[in-house]
């Protein structure tokens, strides 16, 4: 089971091509297993994303998030008190981004791999992160 960032999540919808390998097999690992993660802030920052023309789609949002369900096996992770606790405990090295931390702090309550770009996150000692 993985973890994903909200970009992998719009990488693999709309740009596979900025997927690194390892990403490709990982999400093919997990959809072939127990599942992907996504944590329920992305879905938030993708609807943001597409109000503000930053994400340009043939759909509307609901309808975009109705074919990203439908293409993976995607497990979408509320966020519980645990998880916004954690969030709040993570060192300056963890970004400020409130979605950044409470994905993060995601994988670590569901002791997964997080897939991620994000540079602070890949060298945070504290997370299991691949790229």
């Amino acid at each position: 089971m993985i973890t994903i960032d909200t970009h992998v999540i719009i990488w693999d919808a709309l740009k596979p091509e900025m997927l690194s390998e390892t990403a490709k097999q990982e999400i093919s690992k997990a959809n072939n297993s127990d599942g992907i993660i996504i944590c329920d802030i992305s879905l938030w920052e993708i609807a943001m994303l597409v109000k503000k023309g930053r994400i340009e789609i043939e759909a509307s949002y609901l309808e975009f998030i109705d074919l990203i369900k439908a293409s993976n096996k995607y497990i979408i992770q509320p966020i519980t008190p645990e998880i916004a606790g954690l969030s709040t405990n993570f060192p300056k090295e963890i970004n400020a981004d409130p979605a950044d931390r409470l994905i993060a702090a995601t994988a670590i309550f569901t002791n997964s791999l997080l897939l991620t770009e994000d540079k602070n996150l890949l060298k945070s000692d504290i997370l299991n992160t691949i790229w």
